[in-house]
């Protein structure tokens, strides 16, 4: 939801090259993120949570096993 991933679509090729179509995924991760000043769950590629992109919220007491 951050930078709008998607999946990429393409080809399996086997050795006697028949071609099948195959999708790859983005690594996308449900996290829990900063959103006006209020965390809030989101979608967010790996490699933005990487690159500081987005600000993780710190777990709540709720969140936190004791």
């Amino acid at each position: 939801e951050v930078c709008e991933k998607g999946a990429m679509s393409g080809h399996n090729v086997s050795h006697s090259n028949r071609k099948t179509n195959r999708v790859w995924a983005p690594n996308v991760q449900n996290v829990r993120v900063l959103v006006d000043g209020r965390p809030q769950r989101m979608n967010v590629c790996t490699r933005c949570l990487r690159s500081g992109n987005v600000q993780r919220a710190l777990p709540t007491k709720s969140n936190v096993e004791e």
